[in-house]
């Protein structure tokens, strides 16, 4: 479920209403009344989304309205995951799932990632799923970062070619990945907490 993955029914229910009016803006008991949750739990959740810049605020005729944020970095990404209409043409948030066909081996030969050790704007590489039979996840490698798109994409057409195969995986910025690993994002949490293995960690995030 979508509230497993974001951590707070109140906060997908609001990055709903936002993401899928970005021209408008609501006022607090009018988001109370739309969302049908409880009004402590939304103003906590405004102001979550106001410290990360996911919406903005103004005052008018003595009420504060709120917004979606659409200079936000990630703004076109949650929309992607939230507005079933928008077309998912991010240059930030890259994520290949393959179409596995029962593939469970692990790789043979860790020599064959090492490219992605080597290659600049990357601060942690997991590997997961297949990589490490970990069955929860559905992403065999896991890259935080910023790196140049078309370089990944190379990356990984070289990876197929040593593996013979197709490989899934997802590239996140460093700024979305803290935040989701804040707020146990389901994503996150199934491919931290089962069966994986740091090739790359820049930050010593997991030292």
């Amino acid at each position: 479920m979508i509230e497993a993955l974001f951590g707070s029914k109140t906060r997908v229910k609001l990055l709903h209403l936002f993401l899928n009016n970005p021209d408008k803006s609501f006022y607090v008991r009018e988001i109370t009344r739309t969302i049908e949750e409880q009004i402590n739990s939304v103003r906590r959740e405004l102001s979550n989304m106001l410290k990360v810049g996911l919406i903005s605020s103004k005052e008018s005729d003595n009420k504060l309205y709120y917004m979606a944020e659409k200079k936000y970095k990630y703004f076109n990404e949650l929309r992607s995951i939230f507005d079933d209409n928008f077309e998912h043409n991010s240059s930030h948030f890259i994520e290949k799932v393959s179409s596995r066909q029962n593939v469970k081996q692990p790789i043979a030969n860790r020599s064959n990632l090492a490219i992605l050790t080597k290659m600049n704007g990357l601060k942690l590489v997991i590997l997961s799923g297949s990589f490490v039979e970990n069955p929860k996840s559905e992403i065999d490698v896991f890259i935080v970062g910023n790196p140049v798109k078309s370089k990944i994409e190379n990356a990984f057409l070289e990876i197929e070619k040593l593996e013979k195969r197709e490989i899934a995986y997802t590239v996140m910025p460093y700024d979305e990945f803290y935040y989701r690993l804040s707020i146990r994002d389901r994503f996150i949490t199934d491919i931290l907490d089962g069966d994986r293995e740091i090739i790359l960690d820049k930050e010593n995030l997991f030292k």
